[in-house]
């Protein structure tokens, strides 16, 4: 066995770039972690479940389904899902579009719209811990600049909620 990873026939990224690249993914999944500890602590709702509510709360308090899954980066099964749940908790509604038969809306209601404003403070806290603690103003807006190109690159790509589905 040789002492690389990489096909040597492979274009494979700079030493940098690698580097860059696992810095982020293990940043990523540690702030993860500490985010959905907190959100598990204290209110039971999982990371993608806040992500629907925050989605909604920040906006006019509805949104399609489709809108959702593409904001949140999330399948539409497991949206439909995770929607249900949320549902059955009173803090979203469903239900058809007035304007197109075949969307289904998602509304936050006033007791989604509490625990969101009841979880944010200690979301912050973990973030702010986290994430900007150890950064300067300047590192953070330079982070912001870096990421906000880094995701609308991304979003440039067809939505996943536009993929089309996989046949049985």
């Amino acid at each position: 066995m040789s002492g690389s990873l990489v096909d040597p026939g492979i274009d494979s990224p700079e030493p940098e770039q690698l580097a860059a690249y696992f810095a982020l993914t293990e940043a990523v999944s540690l702030l993860q972690h500490q985010v959905e500890l907190q959100l598990r602590a204290d209110s039971g709702l999982s990371s993608v479940q806040f992500g629907i509510l925050t989605r909604l709360a920040g906006g006019d308090g509805q949104l399609t389904m489709t809108q959702l899954a593409d904001g949140v980066v999330y399948s539409r099964s497991g949206l439909t899902y995770q929607a249900g749940l949320l549902e059955k908790a009173g803090l979203i509604t469903r239900g058809p579009s007035v304007d197109d038969e075949r969307s289904t809306v998602v509304t936050i209601t006033g007791k989604g719209v509490a625990l969101v404003n009841r979880l944010l403070p200690g979301h912050i806290e973990v973030v702010r811990r986290l994430l900007f603690e150890p950064l300067s103003d300047r590192d953070l807006r330079r982070l912001g600049d870096i990421m906000s190109r880094v995701r609308d690159h991304m979003r440039r790509q067809p939505p996943r909620s536009a993929t089309p589905r996989k046949r049985r």
